[in-house]
């Protein structure tokens, strides 16, 4: 079963194609919003098309702002201007999508992919 993300505008094309590698459905933002569009339009519209939010963004990781229930899913891409660890932090977050492949294991949830580790918050 493919899982379905909108791909926020920081998000690489080499983050893109590793998630479509890996059999899921990725949107990327610039084919459906204005690049410069604000984080409450960006995550509105992961909500319209029923996505999970995947972005670089550390805004979209803080629950006051953007409590977890409210959603359908936010995974925030934890790389801090170190390039270099992407393989790595790819290779975490592709793992645990095989292993957990539902939309609704997502539901609600904000999931901090660090190279070592994926911090979930409800």
């Amino acid at each position: 079963m493919a899982l379905r993300f909108l791909a926020d505008h920081c998000i690489s094309n080499t983050i893109v194609q590793t998630l479509r590698e890996a059999n899921h459905d990725v949107l990327c933002l610039r084919d459906v919003l204005p690049v410069e569009s604000p984080d409450a339009t960006v995550i509105a519209k992961a909500q319209d098309l029923d996505c999970i939010l995947v972005s670089l963004n550390g805004d979209f990781a803080d629950i006051v702002t953007y409590p977890p229930s409210s959603y359908k899913g936010i995974v925030a891409l934890q790389m801090r201007n170190h390039s270099e660890i992407l393989p790595q932090l790819m290779a975490r977050l592709v793992g645990y999508l095989k292993l957990q492949p539902a939309m609704e294991h997502y539901r609600g949830k904000l999931f901090v992919v660090e190279v070592n580790r994926i911090r979930i918050r409800e």
